[in-house]
């Protein structure tokens, strides 16, 4: 009897024993802030091109990129954003087939095209607030009034993280139509921003922007450079050649 009452101890220390190890084998309970940490997944590349277009529309800057386009040399192209929203984006060889070259500018009265070259400098106010096609050169559009489609989550556009641009900093993504857009609201191309907003270059139809210079802070307002004129807007393409000139036969 007592052999047997002298193991109940030792039987039941065995058993605690058992059971504290395999307590000790189970897998630690996640945190909270853990399994928030496991469940964040990484923002989708539409999500990360509108926050940064989302800060470009507040950086107002002043800074200079080369354009490139088939058929031409490199030309630099100054953009211009004051901070009471106006802009101005001068684009050497911009009209006339590369004959004339021009400053885009929108203010508080309007927007307006402007001869910044030769003796005839003028601006010329743009009817209905928009360039025609045939007088538009479109580089101005990645910086003002493409921005809101880029950020707008119903815009029919799809976009793709895509690979850098030869000299670009930041991030590039690529923007396609979506194939139920009828008139698609910004170009076809790849669009590189930086993390403060700046558009470190962009490649659409109308060729490649790639910035070139130091980013300085945008003036408070922007004057037309020029007087404004009455006449008509320059073309973007060279203007016919003249007909020539045939000698009027002569009479005997």
């Amino acid at each position: 009897m007592r052999s047997l009452k002298a193991s109940i101890p030792v039987l039941a220390l065995a058993a605690f024993t058992a059971s504290g190890c395999a307590g000790s084998s189970a897998p630690p309970v996640a945190t909270t802030a853990e399994q928030s940490s496991q469940s964040t997944a990484p923002l989708d590349a539409r999500t990360q091109l509108a926050g940064l277009v989302a800060a470009a529309k507040d950086h107002r800057f002043t800074a200079g990129y080369s354009l490139q386009q088939a058929g031409r040399p490199a030309r630099t192209v100054t953009v211009t954003l004051a901070a009471d929203g106006a802009w101005r984006v001068d684009v050497p060889g911009g009209a006339l087939g590369g004959q004339a070259d021009i400053a885009l500018v929108s203010n508080r009265s309007g927007l307006f095209q402007c001869r910044t070259s030769g003796a005839g400098a003028a601006c010329v106010k743009a009817p209905d607030a928009s360039f025609p096609g045939w007088a538009d050169p479109q580089v101005q559009h990645p910086f003002v009034d493409w921005l809101d489609p880029l950020t707008d989550r119903q815009s029919p556009i799809s976009v793709a993280t895509a690979p850098p641009l030869t000299g670009a900093r930041g991030s590039c993504f690529s923007v396609e139509a979506n194939t139920v857009a009828i008139a698609a609201p910004v170009d076809a191309g790849s669009y590189c921003y930086d993390v403060d907003g700046t558009l470190t270059a962009a490649k659409a139809a109308f060729g490649t922007l790639l910035l070139t210079t130091p980013v300085t802070p945008g003036p408070p307002t922007i004057a037309l450079p020029a007087p404004v004129t009455a006449g008509p807007l320059l073309p973007t393409a060279a203007p016919p050649p003249a007909p020539a000139t045939s000698a009027s036969p002569s009479t005997k």
